[in-house]
C-alpha cells in the first residue's frame, strides 16, 4: 500500500512539472500537446485513465529517458520552440501490446457506415465545404459516438480534394482546432465500443490526415483492429488493407498485417469484388507468400469478365505492388486500357510503363497504343511530360518512332526549354534507342550540341562524360565537349573517385575514345584488319551455328571463330569471300590476297535484349559496334540467337546460306522496320 501511495504522489508531482512546461503555450497548442501525450482524460473514467496513463508515463526514475526521446509529432513541419516541451510531446506510444480495458461489445455490427439523414446533425454535416466547417460544427454540437467517425471521414474527404498548398495550410488549422482534439479524445476513449465499420474508417481517416503512426491514438486503433479482426466483413478488410499500405512497419502493424494475411487466405474464395481484391493485393505486397499471390490471382481471374476500365487500371498497378507477373490478368487489363486510353491520366501512363518494366511484361501492342495516344495529343502535353514518357519507354527498350520524330522537331524549333537534366535524358533516350530523325539528323544533333556547350563550365566531370558518351553512341562527335573531356582524362580527373560506377565510367571513356578515332572524318578504312587472336573454341549456344557452317562450307578452314579485333571488339564468326560474294575463300588463302579483292563477313549472334522491343532494330551499343565493324572493313550480319536456336538443323543451314550469299531466306536477321503486331 505504501508503495502505491508513493507512486501516486510521484505521479502527481510529475503531472505538475508537465503542466508547468505547457503553461506558456497558447490554449490551442496546449490542447494539441495534451492529445498526443494522452494525459487529458475524462475524470470519471478512472480505470481507463489509469491504464492509458501508465502506458504513456514511465516512473519518475525513468523520467530522464522519457524526456530525452524526440519524435516529430506533426507532419506539417510546425516547430515547437520550447525544448523540454518538444521532448515531452515527442514520446512514442509503446510498441508492445497496449493494455486496453476489456469491454463487452454487444452492439451489432454493420458492414458499411451509413449516415442517418433524418438526424439534423448529419444534414448539417453534408453542407460543410471544408474541414474547418466540420470542426466548427463539432464544437457547436453534442457529438455522440455515432457522429464522430462520420465527422473524421468527412474531414478526410474534404481534405483530399484540396490542392497541395491548401492541404498544408488546412492541416495546420485542423490540428490546432479544439474540436479536432475533442474528436480524437472521444475516438481514443470509445475505440473498443465502436462498430467495425466505424473503427476501420476512423483509422483510415486519421492515418490519411497525417496523425503520426507512433502516437497513442493510432497505435490504439491498430491494436483494437487486431483484436476485432475476425469480426470484420470483406468491406472492412478492404478499408483496413488500404490503410495499412500507408503505415510503416512496427510491432503492432506487423502483427495486424500477419493476422490480416491469414484472414485473407480464408476469405478469398468468398470475395467477388475486384475492387476489394486489388486493395488486398496492394496490402499483401511483395512479401506475401507465393501461394497467397496465386490465390489472389485465381480470384481475380474468376471475375475477369466483369472487369471495368478503372478496375483494370487498379489491378494492373496492384500486380506491381505485389511484384507478381500474371500474364492472363495483365493481358486482360491491357486490353481494357487500350480501349479506354483517352481516359488514362498522364501520371497513370507512366505508372503503366513502369509496371511493365518491373514485371518484365512486354506487350508491344499496349506500348504502341500508349505511344500513339501521346503522339496524337502531343500538343496538349508539356514538353517535360513527353520527356518523362520517352524516358519510361527507354527503360522498356521500346522505340516510339513517330513520337520521337515529333519531339525532335520540337527540340529543333525551341531548344530553350531544355535544362541540363532534361538534355541528359534526351541524349540517353535517343542514343540507347538508336534513333535520329531521318531528314533532320544533323540539325538535331547540332541543336543538342549547342545546348550542351552552354553548360560546359557548370557540369561535373561525370555529367560531361555521360553527355559525350551519348553523342558518340549516336555517331556524332561534339568536338568542344569532347576536347574538354579528353583534357580532363589526360589529367586523370575522371577516374579519381573510387565509387561504384568506376568500372562503368571506364567503359564509357573507352567507347568515347574508340568513337573519336573510328567515327572521325579523317579515319580511313584500313588496308587489312589485324586479328589479334582467334580460337576454335565456341560457346554452347554457338555450336549449332558452327555445325551448320561446317555442313554448308565443307570444313573449318573456310571460316574463323571467336575473332578478337582491335578496340576490344569481338565477332563470333568471320568468313572471307570474293568481292561479288559468289565464292567463299579459305582463310589461309585469303590472307595472301589484296584486301581490295576480299569481302569480309562478320556474324554476330546477339540476344533479343540487344534489339528494341518488338523489332530487330538494334539498340545503341549494338548499332555502334556494327558501325565500327563496318568502318574496319566488315559487312556485319546480325542474327538473333534465340530464333536461330529454335530452327531445325536443315533450316539453320538454309538460313546461313541465304545470309552468306545475299539470298533473302529468313528476314529476321536485319530488319529495321518496326513490327508492333
Amino acid at each position: 500500500m505504501n508503495n502505491k501511495i508513493n507512486y501516486f504522489l510521484n505521479t502527481v508531482r510529475y503531472i505538475h512539472r508537465c503542466h508547468s512546461v505547457l503553461t506558456p503555450k497558447s490554449s490551442a497548442t496546449t490542447r494539441k500537446h495534451i492529445l498526443w501525450i494522452g494525459i487529458y482524460r475524462n475524470p470519471l473514467e478512472k480505470v481507463t485513465f489509469r491504464k492509458l496513463f501508465l502506458n504513456i508515463f514511465p516512473s519518475v526514475r525513468g523520467s530522464s529517458r522519457f524526456l530525452s526521446q524526440k519524435t516529430e509529432v506533426f507532419s506539417t513541419g510546425a516547430k515547437i520552440q520550447d525544448k523540454s516541451t518538444e521532448d515531452l510531446v515527442g514520446e512514442q506510444a509503446p510498441q508492445s501490446s497496449l493494455e486496453l480495458e476489456k469491454l463487452d461489445n454487444s452492439e451489432s455490427f454493420k458492414g458499411k457506415h451509413v449516415m442517418d439523414h433524418s438526424d439534423p446533425f448529419f444534414s448539417s454535416l453534408q453542407k460543410c465545404t471544408c474541414p474547418s466547417d466540420v470542426l466548427d460544427l463539432v464544437l457547436e454540437s453534442a457529438v455522440s459516438v455515432k457522429h464522430f467517425t462520420n465527422c473524421l471521414t468527412t474531414i478526410w474527404k474534404l481534405f483530399k480534394n484540396l490542392s497541395e498548398d491548401q492541404q498544408r495550410y488546412e492541416k495546420q488549422l485542423i490540428f490546432e482546432h479544439p474540436a479536432f482534439v475533442k474528436l480524437c479524445q472521444q475516438l481514443l476513449r470509445d475505440a473498443r465500443r465502436m462498430t467495425r465499420g466505424d473503427l476501420v474508417f476512423s483509422l483510415h481517416a486519421v492515418v490519411n490526415l497525417g496523425i503520426p503512426q507512433n502516437t497513442l491514438l493510432v497505435q490504439t486503433l491498430v491494436r483494437v483492429c487486431q483484436e476485432k479482426l475476425n469480426q470484420f466483413d470483406n468491406r472492412c478488410i478492404s478499408v483496413l488493407a488500404t490503410t495499412l499500405v500507408g503505415l510503416g512497419k512496427d510491432k503492432n502493424v506487423s502483427a495486424l498485417q500477419a493476422g490480416l494475411q491469414l484472414l485473407v487466405e480464408q476469405r478469398i474464395p468468398s470475395i467477388r469484388d475486384i475492387f476489394i481484391l486489388q486493395n488486398l493485393m496492394k496490402c499483401m505486397g511483395k512479401d506475401a507468400p507465393v501461394f497467397l499471390k496465386k490465390k489472389l490471382e485465381m480470384a481475380v481471374l474468376k471475375e475477369i469478365d466483369h472487369l471495368t476500365f478503372l478496375n483494370a487500371l487498379r489491378v494492373f498497378l496492384a500486380l506491381n505492388a505485389m511484384d507478381y507477373c500474371s500474364i492472363p490478368i495483365l493481358n486482360a487489363c491491357s486490353k481494357k486500357i487500350q480501349e479506354n486510353v483517352h481516359d488514362v491520366p498522364f501520371r497513370q501512363l507512366i505508372l503503366i510503363l513502369e509496371t511493365c518494366c518491373n514485371l518484365q511484361y512486354r506487350n508491344v501492342r499496349l506500348f504502341s497504343v500508349l505511344a500513339d495516344y501521346v503522339n496524337s495529343t502531343a500538343y496538349l502535353w508539356d514538353k517535360r511530360q513527353i520527356i518523362h514518357f520517352l524516358s519510361a519507354c527507354e527503360t522498356l527498350c521500346y522505340q516510339p518512332r513517330e513520337l520521337m520524330g515529333v519531339f525532335a522537331e520540337k527540340v529543333i524549333e525551341d531548344p530553350e526549354f531544355l535544362n541540363f537534366k532534361n538534355l541528359l535524358i534526351v541524349l540517353r533516350v535517343y542514343s540507347r534507342l538508336n534513333y535520329a530523325p531521318r531528314d533532320k539528323k544533323h540539325l538535331f544533333f547540332e541543336t543538342l550540341h549547342s545546348c550542351l556547350n552552354k553548360y560546359l563550365l557548370q557540369i561535373s566531370n561525370t555529367e560531361l562524360l555521360r553527355a559525350v558518351y551519348s553523342f558518340c553512341i549516336l555517331g556524332y562527335l561534339p568536338h568542344q565537349a569532347l576536347d574538354e573531356l579528353l583534357q580532363k582524362d589526360s589529367r586523370d580527373e575522371l577516374l579519381l573517385s573510387d565509387d561504384l560506377y568506376k568500372e562503368q565510367k571506364e567503359m564509357m571513356l573507352h567507347c568515347v575514345k574508340t568513337c573519336a578515332e573510328l567515327d572521325s572524318p579523317s579515319f580511313t578504312k584500313p588496308a587489312f584488319v589485324l586479328t589479334e587472336n582467334f580460337s576454335s573454341l565456341v560457346s554452347l549456344n554457338l555450336k549449332k551455328a558452327r555445325a551448320a557452317l561446317i555442313e554448308l562450307l565443307g570444313d573449318e578452314t573456310m571460316f574463323r571463330q571467336n575473332v578478337q579485333l582491335p578496340y576490344r571488339y569481338h565477332i563470333d564468326f568471320e568468313i572471307r569471300m570474293d568481292t561479288d560474294r559468289k565464292k567463299v575463300l579459305p582463310t589461309a588463302a585469303a590472307d595472301n590476297l589484296a584486301d581490295s579483292s576480299v569481302q569480309r563477313l562478320a556474324f554476330l549472334f546477339v540476344p533479343l535484349s540487344a534489339f528494341c522491343v518488338g523489332t530487330t532494330h538494334p539498340l545503341g551499343m549494338l548499332a555502334m559496334k556494327k558501325r565500327h565493324l563496318s568502318n574496319l572493313g566488315y559487312h556485319v550480319i546480325l542474327i538473333q540467337s534465340k530464333k536461330f536456336q529454335e530452327m531445325t538443323n536443315e533450316d539453320a543451314v538454309k538460313f546461313l546460306k541465304g545470309q552468306i550469299y545475299s539470298e533473302n531466306v529468313f528476314p529476321f536477321s536485319e530488319v529495321t522496320v518496326q513490327d508492333n503486331n
